[in-house]
């Protein structure tokens, strides 16, 4: 039966997929070439499982949900990951210490140029290795992909990157200093926790929109979307590092300033990238920021996802590593000139009509 709501022809038309073919051709290099790289770096390539018993708990990102049916119509509830991560945690636990794993992944309420529901992340661990050392991979692979697409920049929204140059890096605290004149730090307590009227305080200042119910994350994801995400990756990709320990959920403290953690964003024409985390492996303090985190989501969305606890055990015998998350269907479009996520993806998932 035809959709008479759809405003263009699927994918699979001879026509859409002709002039979308040359970027799928693009995605395999690159992703053969990156293969390459990692087993030549002595990376082992796993392949987790995609239903898990939580799909992670981060208070903002949304599951698809299902069950697995018992022989006696017994119903588990279980859901499609939203990352690899626990899984891949889980093998370092077990003993491996250098992987990489390109994981197909799912979020739910996600659809745009640049959102599919359906996804490819990128996720590789180093154990033993600091964060930074993530930042030069993030450097090599960006500009392996260019060279692989045999482009000499990236262009996006009205940005261009050299793909080659050195990454800028830059801290959170200073990034909201320079692009919003606000003192991030000064709204932070030595032990992490936040202060959400001096940040407000600092907003209105500034002539931002703030409202009466708005928590000290809301205003700090404002300053982000509105003032600073704008400003980054333009010329040159931008790295985007020292994240405030409450907007870090997975990542262990700066050993200089508890305040802010080891996390850092990659952005290339104001498009993030990746998410990396100097891990935490203190599985107390994990489980009382996932418990912080399901309290937000319940708060916001009126509903949470269940902890790990098999992950929280195995935390407790991970060793000390560095992971990152990269949206390779990204990162691909950039590298092949795509202009929308589902260009690059070779069976989009159908455009669902609610309503």
């Amino acid at each position: 039966m035809t959709d008479s709501r759809r405003s263009s022809p699927p994918w699979w038309r001879t026509s859409v997929h002709t002039d979308r073919r040359p970027f799928l051709l693009g995605r395999n290099r690159i992703q053969a070439a990156f293969r390459a790289r990692f087993s030549q770096q002595d990376f082992i390539e796993v392949d987790t499982a995609t239903l898990q018993v939580s799909p992670g708990n981060e208070a903002h990102l949304h599951a698809f949900s299902t069950a697995a049916i018992g022989h006696d119509g017994t119903a588990v509830p279980l859901y499609l990951h939203t990352s690899p991560e626990f899984a891949c945690k889980k093998l370092l636990a077990a003993g491996e210490t250098r992987i990489a794993c390109f994981a197909h992944v799912y979020r739910n309420r996600e659809r745009g140029p640049l959102h599919h529901p359906e996804f490819t992340m990128l996720e590789w661990y180093r154990v033993g290795e600091n964060y930074e050392q993530l930042m030069r991979d993030c450097a090599e692979l960006i500009a392996l992909a260019a060279e692989t697409a045999g482009t000499k920049r990236f262009v996006f929204g009205g940005k261009t990157v050299d793909p080659f140059a050195e990454p800028e890096r830059i801290s959170v605290a200073d990034a909201f200093t320079h692009h919003a004149d606000i003192d991030l730090l000064a709204t932070i307590e030595a032990d992490g926790t936040t202060d959400c009227e001096a940040l407000a305080r600092q907003l209105a200042a500034a002539g931002m929109r703030i409202a009466a119910d708005d928590t000290w994350a809301d205003l700090f994801s404002r300053v982000i979307v509105e003032k600073v995400e704008p400003n980054l990756g333009n010329g040159r990709v931008t790295i985007l590092d020292r994240y405030p320990v409450a907007e870090a959920a997975l990542a262990r403290p700066c050993a200089d300033d508890p305040r802010v953690a080891e996390r850092f964003e990659v952005y290339a024409c104001g498009v993030e990238l990746a998410n990396a985390f100097g891990e935490l492996t203190d599985a107390a303090e994990q489980r009382r920021r996932f418990v912080a985190e399901m309290a937000e989501k319940q708060r916001v969305y009126g509903e949470t996802y269940p902890l790990d606890e098999d992950f929280l055990e195995a935390l407790q015998h991970m060793p000390e590593a560095s992971g990152i998350a990269l949206g390779f269907d990204r990162l691909v479009m950039l590298a092949t000139g795509a202009l929308r996520i589902d260009q690059v993806i070779w069976a989009p998932v159908a455009e669902t009509h609610l309503g």
